[in-house]
């Protein structure tokens, strides 16, 4: 057994290398020494979401995307020409991007858009370290101390940070909030089980379909790949029925407009599991030199489709108010005090705002009032 430990010095730490981590990393990477950390060498396969036009903004301002090939850019997104929704009734509405002036939205392929980000996030002078998962952490004097290992006990690395600053880009998990004593608020028990496989549709639209116990989404990925996922509570329906492929085909069955998109052959079908899609925030957002980014501060119910959306446009608005304060290089207690409470309230104002539209959304769906799934979001 080996332990390569190394001491590191860096102005800001980003734990958490989704996209909300990225965005922050390589837009402070302008004005900072920042660094990049995340436990997983790769990031992993995920439900496939729309990134809303308005993205577009910010990947002009970053400089993203613009001198990759038409090729290379097809293997991360494809354009959404709109969505179809059975929603509130039976009958088909459809809702285009046609006139929208920053363009389609976009079905994204998570996993590729991620490494890509991550890459130019390395390319941009942002000191990354992959695979290494937070440890501990402690303020002295001003200091975040931070240490973070590898997964790999037979020959760990260990990474000791200090940083002025730590933004927290740890997903729903918000570990460092959590590991600092931060608790965490769950709204519902929202859960998502998704498949995914080969499209044989010539209609790409993404569907939206109510259903008497939760909601189903398909949408095409760039590659041809459809992903299926169907939203409900974890205290619904039988847990048996998300644990494998063949259960949850199974259930789709029991949806026409669902079940008519998966192919009759099965067997290029992928089971990806579950994962929490629920409302949640954390009680608090910013701190001593730390602030919580993404989902790591406010977690969106799926529905909303703002949820990429909300993290990018978070990170850029992290950027300005760092700018606008200048903590970094100038740490002073009152400064930091009132960055904090701008900070949180603009979160509060997001968190405000989206909850207003996801119980507006759920009310207009009033089919099913004797549903436990219905009933929980109309009352």
């Amino acid at each position: 057994m080996s332990n390569k430990e190394t001491d590191h010095k860096t102005e800001i730490l980003i734990i958490g290398a989704g996209i909300a981590g990225c965005i922050a990393a390589i837009s402070l990477a302008e004005e900072y020494n920042v660094t990049l950390m995340d436990k997983q060498i790769t990031p992993s396969d995920r439900i496939g979401e729309s990134l809303a036009p308005a993205s577009q903004r910010i990947f002009k301002k970053l400089n993203l995307l613009g001198h990759e090939s038409d090729d290379f850019k097809q293997t991360l997104f494809s354009n959404n020409l709109g969505m179809q929704s059975y929603w509130g009734n039976n009958q088909l509405h459809i809702k285009d991007y046609l006139k929208n002036p920053d363009g389609f939205s976009k079905s994204l392929d998570r996993k590729k858009f991620e490494m890509y980000l991550r890459e130019i996030a390395s390319n941009r002078g942002v000191c990354c370290f992959w695979g290494i998962r937070l440890f501990n952490s402690i303020y002295e004097e001003n200091i975040w101390k931070v240490t973070g290992k590898s997964d790999d006990l037979k020959n760990r690395t260990t990474r000791k940070i200090k940083a002025n600053f730590v933004i927290d880009a740890t997903g729903r998990q918000s570990h460092f909030a959590k590991s600092i004593g931060i608790k965490r608020i769950q709204y519902d028990k929202l859960i998502s089980c998704w498949i995914s496989m080969p499209n044989t549709n010539t209609n790409t639209m993404s569907t939206i379909v109510a259903d008497e116990q939760g909601w189903w989404y398909s949408a095409v990925l760039p590659n041809s790949t459809r992903i299926i996922s169907f939203q409900t509570d974890s205290d619904i329906i039988d847990k048996a029925t998300f644990k494998k492929s063949s259960s949850f085909i199974t259930f789709i069955k029991t949806n026409k407009i669902i079940h008519s998109l998966i192919p009759k052959d099965e067997k290029n079908i992928t089971f990806q599991g579950t994962v929490s899609a629920n409302s949640t925030r954390i009680e608090q957002v910013a701190g001593k030199q730390w602030l919580a980014l993404g989902d790591a501060a406010i977690s969106f119910d799926p529905l909303s489709s703002q949820g990429m959306f909300n993290a990018m446009a978070n990170a850029m608005q992290v950027k300005e108010l760092l700018a606008n304060f200048n903590i970094i290089k100038d740490f002073n207690l009152a400064k930091t005090e009132k960055f904090n409470k701008v900070y949180s309230d603009q979160i509060a104002n997001v968190w405000s705002h989206y909850l207003k539209h996801k119980n507006l959304f759920y009310k207009a769906e009033t089919r099913w009032k004797d549903s436990l799934f219905w009933k929980r979001r109309n009352s």
